[in-house]
C-alpha cells in the first residue's frame, strides 16, 4: 500500500510538472500600432509596398545572417525590408533575433520567460534550444529588458511574412557587456546552430545630434555621418570583431546594435562567410534636415561559393606563377582537370605585390574576361613584369613579397545626378571604382581607400592616373562604376 501511494506521488508530481512546462505564456506586442502597423491587413499591404520598391539584387548563396535597423517602419522600413526581401522562399527551423536593451542596464544576454511572441500576423513559438542558451554563463532571464523593448518585435513581421513557420530565440544584450563576455556568448550561440538556423541582428547606426548626445562634427554632416558608419561597415564586412568593437569605442560612434554586432562578427570571424552591403540611408536625408539624423543600414552575411580552400588554392597559384616567371620567365604548368569548376568560372580579378608594406606591383582585369584560375595566373605575371610604376621584380625580392588576390564582382554604373550627389553616393572602404573620361579609364580596388579617405582627393588622383585632369569626375559625361572586391591574401 505504501508503495503504491509513492508511486501515485510520483506520478501526481510528473503530472504537475509537465502542466506547468505547458503553460503558455505571450510575450504580447508592445509597439503594434505606433511603430509599426497594428493590423495583419495593414502590415501586408505595407510590407509588400516595400518589396515592390527594393532593389535587391538575388543573393547566390546560403543565407545565414541579416543586420537590418529597427527604428519606426516610417523611416526604416525600406531598409529592413531590401534586406528582409532576400528571405523569401528559404527555409529555417529556428531564427535567432539579437538586439540591444533600450530600457534596461544589465550585464549579459537575456532570454525572455516566455513560451511565444505575438505580433499582429499572430503567434511565433520559442524555440526549445532557448533553455540550452539559459544554462550558459552570461545568459538569463531578465523580464524588464523584454517588457516594452521593440528592437526584436519590430523585425517579426518581416520573418513571418517571409519565412512563415520558424521557432525563435530573442536574445536582448545589456549594455554592461564586456567584449570578454561577448566571446564567450557567441560561442554559446556557435554551439546551438546548425544549417537551418538564421541569425538576425536589429540595430540602427549613428545617431547624431542634441537629441542623442553626439556631435563629434559641426561641418560637412551628411558625408562625415556616412563615412563614421562606412568605417564601421569596412569592419563588418570583413568580419573583424576587435576591430568594429575598438572603432567603435574609438570614435563614440553611437551604434545601439554595437554589442549584438560584435557577438555576429565574432560567431562568423573564422569562417567563409562572404558579407555584402545592400542599402544604407538616414532619417536626415529622408526629412532634409541633419540637426538630429538616425543612419540605417541592411547587410547580408552568406556562404560565398568562393571557399577557403579555393582562396589558398589561388593564392598557391599566384606564388607559384611568381616565382617560376621571376626566375625561369614562364609561368607553370598546371592541369587544368586539378581545378575545380568554381574557379573555372569568368570572372575578374587582381593580383596585389606588396614589398615591406609598400607596393611592388598590382594589375587586373576589372571585367570577366577569361576563367578565374587564368586570371590569376596572368595577373601575377602582369604585376611582377609590366605594372609601368615599377621595374620588373628580381629573384632576390621574393622572399620579402606578400601576395594578395582581389576577386571582383562585375562592375555596376553608379547614376549621379551632379558632383555632389555623386560624392554622396560613393562608400569609402566599400565601393571598387572604374573612372572613365573622354576614352580613357582607371580603377581603384577598395582597398584604396585606406591610403585616399577623402571623396574628392580619391575621384581626382583617379582622373590624374589615366591621364586626365584631376577634376575630369566633376565634367559632364563622365561615367563611374562601382563594384566590389573579395580580397585574401598570404598570411
Amino acid at each position: 500500500m505504501k508503495k503504491y501511494f509513492v508511486l501515485l506521488l510520483i506520478l501526481l508530481l510528473i503530472s504537475c510538472q509537465q502542466r506547468i512546462e505547458e503553460k503558455t505564456v505571450i510575450r504580447k506586442a508592445a509597439v503594434a500600432g505606433s511603430w509599426y502597423p497594428g493590423t495583419k491587413s495593414e502590415i501586408m499591404a505595407t510590407i509588400d509596398d516595400y518589396f515592390n520598391n527594393t532593389e535587391t539584387e538575388a543573393i547566390d548563396g546560403n543565407i545565414k545572417a541579416l543586420i537590418v535597423p529597427h527604428a519606426g517602419w516610417s523611416f526604416s522600413g525600406l531598409v529592413a525590408a531590401s534586406g528582409f526581401e532576400l528571405l523569401e522562399g528559404k527555409n529555417y527551423k529556428t531564427v535567432i533575433v539579437i538586439g540591444p536593451s533600450h530600457r534596461a542596464a544589465f550585464s549579459g544576454a537575456s532570454i525572455p520567460n516566455a513560451t511565444h511572441y505575438e505580433t499582429p500576423l499572430g503567434l511565433i513559438k520559442l524555440s526549445e534550444k532557448r533553455k540550452i542558451l539559459l544554462k550558459e554563463p552570461n545568459f538569463i532571464s531578465y523580464p524588464i529588458a523584454h517588457k516594452e523593448e521593440h528592437c526584436i518585435e519590430i523585425e517579426l513581421p518581416f520573418l513571418q511574412k517571409t519565412l512563415g513557420e520558424f521557432e525563435l530565440i530573442p536574445i536582448i544584450i545589456g549594455y554592461n557587456t564586456n567584449y570578454e563576455q561577448l566571446s564567450q556568448i557567441a560561442d554559446s550561440i556557435k554551439g546551438i546552430m546548425d544549417e537551418s538556423t538564421l541569425i538576425v541582428i536589429s540595430s540602427d547606426f549613428t545617431h547624431f545630434g542634441y537629441n542623442y548626445g553626439y556631435i563629434p562634427f559641426t561641418e560637412n554632416i551628411e558625408e562625415n555621418i556616412k563615412n563614421l558608419d562606412n568605417g564601421a561597415i569596412s569592419f563588418i564586412i570583413n568580419k573583424d570583431p576587435s576591430g568594429f568593437y575598438d572603432y567603435v569605442t574609438r570614435t563614440g560612434a553611437t551604434i545601439c546594435g554595437r554589442l549584438a554586432i560584435t557577438i555576429l562578427l565574432n560567431i562568423f570571424k573564422d569562417s567563409d562567410i562572404t558579407v555584402k552591403h545592400i542599402i544604407y540611408d538616414t532619417s536626415g536625408r529622408q526629412l532634409n534636415d541633419f540637426k538630429n539624423s538616425v543612419s540605417y543600414v541592411s547587410l547580408v552575411f552568406y556562404n560565398q561559393d568562393l571557399s577557403r580552400e579555393n582562396k589558398e588554392f589561388l593564392l598557391r597559384l599566384a606564388r607559384e606563377t611568381l616565382e617560376s616567371y621571376v626566375k625561369k620567365g614562364k609561368k607553370p604548368q598546371l592541369n587544368a582537370d586539378l581545378v575545380n569548376d568554381r574557379l573555372l568560372k569568368v570572372q575578374g580579378c587582381f593580383v596585389t605585390l606588396n614589398k615591406n608594406g609598400n607596393l611592388r606591383g598590382c594589375i587586373g582585369h576589372i571585367l570577366p574576361q577569361e576563367e578565374l584560375y587564368k586570371c590569376v595566373i596572368d595577373n601575377a605575371v602582369n604585376a611582377a613584369a609590366y605594372d609601368k610604376r615599377f621595374s620588373p621584380v628580381k629573384p632576390d625580392e621574393l622572399d620579402e613579397i606578400e601576395v594578395e588576390v582581389s576577386v571582383l564582382t562585375v562592375p555596376e554604373e553608379l547614376y549621379f545626378e551632379s558632383p555632389d550627389d555623386l560624392l554622396n553616393k560613393l562608400q569609402p572602404n566599400i565601393d571598387g571604382v572604374v573612372l572613365q573620361y573622354e576614352g580613357r579609364q582607371s580603377t581603384y580596388l577598395p582597398q584604396v581607400w585606406e591610403q585616399l579617405p577623402n571623396k574628392e582627393l580619391f575621384l581626382s588622383s583617379l582622373c590624374q592616373k589615366q591621364g586626365s585632369p584631376a577634376d575630369c569626375w566633376q565634367q559632364p559625361y563622365v561615367k563611374v562604376y562601382t563594384y566590389n572586391a573579395f580580397v585574401f591574401h598570404e598570411e
